[in-house]
């Protein structure tokens, strides 16, 4: 009785601290000295970005809220409304997934960790060279990244960009695109305009 909670108390707390961390958002912006802090602004699908419809409309709308929170004006999505406004805000993301790296090369489990403590994957070593599946096959993460460039649409000049990216494990509530976006929207354009020229990450 005594080893088994030995073993479950560092057990308890480890898995307890991979529940609740959540990635932080890694951050890049440039722009010109003092750029505009308001104006009319419209929403579009930057040139070379995927296709997809509905997942692109929910990352222009996080886009678009976290403008208006700064100090911009929407001027909506109807029709010839975007070509009267100031300001054009070209929005592009990519979605991709990366494998778990806690199977070798023979694809069987690698087990990591010593004296009761859980490592990578789930796997708990008890200091007895013994490998113990605690969750079976551990899931990828999948990678979401936002672009976002701010143009004059007098002159097309470039004002303020920047690019956030992010990762959660698949199939949380984090990785979902909803969240990702309103997340990923919230760290690049809160604090607008930002450092310039700086990559940091945003908790």
């Amino acid at each position: 009785m005594l080893k088994k909670i030995a073993f479950s108390f560092p057990l308890a707390l480890s898995l307890s601290a991979c529940a609740t961390a959540i990635p932080p958002v890694e951050v890049t912006r440039f722009h010109i000295d003092n750029p505009v802090r308001s104006g009319t602004v419209a929403v579009e699908e930057m040139a070379g970005n995927p296709d997809v419809g509905l997942e692109f409309r929910t990352y222009a709308a996080a886009v678009d809220q976290e403008l208006q929170r700064v100090g911009f004006t929407s001027v909506g999505n109807g029709a010839g409304q975007s070509a009267k406004s100031e300001y054009v805000a070209l929005v592009g993301f990519r979605r991709t997934f990366r494998e778990p790296n806690s199977y070798g090369a023979n694809g069987k489990p690698v087990s990591v960790g010593v004296g009761g403590a859980v490592g990578s994957g789930g796997y708990s070593g008890l200091g007895l060279g013994i490998g113990i599946n605690l969750s079976g096959k551990p899931k990828g993460q999948v990678v979401t990244e936002l672009q976002v460039q701010l143009r004059r649409r007098a002159d097309s000049t470039t004002i303020w960009e920047g690019r956030a990216q992010t990762e959660a494990r698949e199939g949380t509530p984090a990785s979902q695109p909803g969240i990702a976006a309103q997340k990923l929207a919230a760290a690049l354009i809160g604090d607008y305009p930002g450092e310039s020229g700086r990559t940091i990450s945003v908790k």
